[in-house]
C-alpha cells in the first residue's frame, strides 16, 4: 500500500471519528413518564404554567393563547397533541416557548429536566416498527447511561392542519 493511499485512509478515518464526535445541544423533558429531546437551539425560553385565554372552536390541544411580553403566544398541550390522557398542571409543568417553522409558539411539558449535549454517535435511527404514533416528528432515540430519550424535530410537531388552526386562533391578533 503507498503512503498517500494510508495517509488518505488515516484522513478518512479521522473524518468519520469527527463527524461521530460532533455534539448538538438538547434541552431534555418529560411527558407522560417518557422523556423526550429537542434542539436547544430551537428553544426560545422555559416559562412557569399561567393564564391561557382559551380560543373557542379550536382543537382541543390547543389550549389557548398567553401574552407575553406583549407577544401574543398558542399555547399547545403536547399531552393532547401526542394522545395521551390529559393530566393535572403539577408545580413542574412549564411552558417551552420554541421556534416552530417560523413561528413561535408554547408547548405544555410535564417538566423540563435538563440541558445535554450529545454526540451524534448517541443518536440511533427510530426502529422501524415504530410505524404509528410519531413516525413523522420522532428523529432518533439518543442512548444514555440507563435510559433512553426520545429525539422529536418540533418542526414535524405541527402538521398542515394544526398550523392551520393556530392561525385560525391567532387571527387579527
Amino acid at each position: 500500500m503507498s503512503t498517500t493511499t494510508q495517509t488518505s485512509d488515516i484522513l478518512t478515518q479521522e473524518v468519520r471519528q469527527a463527524e461521530g464526535n460532533e455534539t448538538m445541544q438538547l434541552v431534555s423533558f418529560r411527558l407522560a413518564q417518557e422523556e423526550y429531546g429537542v434542539e436547544i437551539t430551537k428553544v426560545q425560553e422555559i416559562i412557569l404554567m399561567g393564564e391561557i385565554t382559551r380560543v373557542p372552536q379550536t382543537p382541543d390541544y390547543i389550549k389557548g393563547l398567553i401574552n407575553l411580553r406583549s407577544t401574543v403566544i398558542p399555547i399547545v398541550d403536547l399531552r393532547l397533541r401526542f394522545g395521551l390522557a390529559r393530566e393535572e398542571i403539577s408545580d413542574e409543568t412549564r411552558i417551552m416557548v420554541v421556534n416552530v417553522a417560523g413561528k413561535t409558539i408554547g408547548i405544555i411539558v410535564d417538566a423540563v429536566s435538563e440541558v445535554l449535549r450529545i454526540r451524534q454517535d448517541q443518536i440511533a435511527p427510530p426502529p422501524p416498527t415504530v410505524a404509528g404514533l410519531g413516525q413523522e416528528y420522532l428523529t432518533g432515540l439518543v442512548r444514555l447511561e440507563n435510559r433512553l430519550l426520545i429525539l422529536l424535530d418540533i418542526d414535524k410537531i405541527l402538521g398542515q392542519e394544526e398550523s392551520a388552526a393556530i392561525e385560525a386562533a391567532t387571527a387579527g391578533l
